[in-house]
């Protein structure tokens, strides 16, 4: 396998689903270093956004953008077993991941990526839709929010989560995407505590809470990663 491209502070990764110039700086502004993936390094550039790398299968990265970037900042993998998002995860590393892009108009793409999100759940990844902040939240979690931040969660199988902060309390529910979910929650103001029991539980927040959820997530604990080729 390729070495993989490290960063000390955060990598910003962006996917060719569309995203803005909004969202594209408020995710650099955590994560500093900007990685294209296939076509998002062609959405990058159209915003002015230069990645320090490409990577992905290449089957939309404009002929212009290769040219733009040179042949020493590619990483070309053609496996059409994994998506581009997968591909990405495996490539870098850094305490925190955001990504911007993964999650456009198409709801393939966006089902993918959650389940991309499900695949790794040893990693520090918040997506940001434009809409919401998605990430699988991590073993235990303590953020600060102010009162009525709508706080959602969406299990992805059966799954309890213990809560604390919450309008509605979560800890004698048994959550299950066939049954019981927990969208349109909201903090009742400071901190919010979630203990889920299992690598099972998406975490929607709004975008305006993504420096306290990207300082709540670096001094979180991560879920044990998972056993490869079984």
């Amino acid at each position: 396998m390729a070495r993989a491209f490290a960063k000390p502070l955060g990598i910003t990764l962006v996917g060719g689903g569309g995203t803005d110039a909004a969202s594209l700086s408020r995710a650099l502004s955590i994560a500093p270093s900007l990685v294209g993936v296939d076509g998002g390094t062609d959405a990058a550039l159209a915003l002015g956004f230069t990645p320090e790398l490409a990577l992905g299968d290449f089957d939309s990265i404009s002929e212009a953008a290769r040219a733009t970037l040179g042949p020493d900042r590619l990483r070309h993998d053609p496996d059409q077993e994994t998506t581009d998002f997968d591909k990405a995860l495996a490539l870098t590393r850094a305490p925190l991941i955001l990504g911007v892009g993964f999650t456009g108009g198409r709801l393939d793409h966006t089902l993918a990526a959650m389940s991309t999100l499900a695949q790794n759940p040893d990693r520090r990844v918040i997506l940001d839709t434009g809409h919401d902040l998605v990430l699988l939240c991590p073993p235990h979690l303590v953020l600060d929010l102010a009162a009525g931040t709508r706080v959602s969660l969406y299990p992805l199988a059966p799954v309890r989560c213990g809560s604390r902060g919450l309008q509605w309390p979560t800890d004698p529910l048994s959550f299950d995407p066939l049954g019981r979910i927990g969208t349109s929650n909201a903090a009742t103001g400071g901190p919010v505590t979630l203990t889920p029991s299992a690598p099972r539980m998406l975490l929607l927040l709004p975008p305006g809470t993504l420096a306290p959820l990207s300082a709540a997530l670096r001094a979180a604990p991560t879920w044990p990663a998972p056993a490869r080729g079984q």
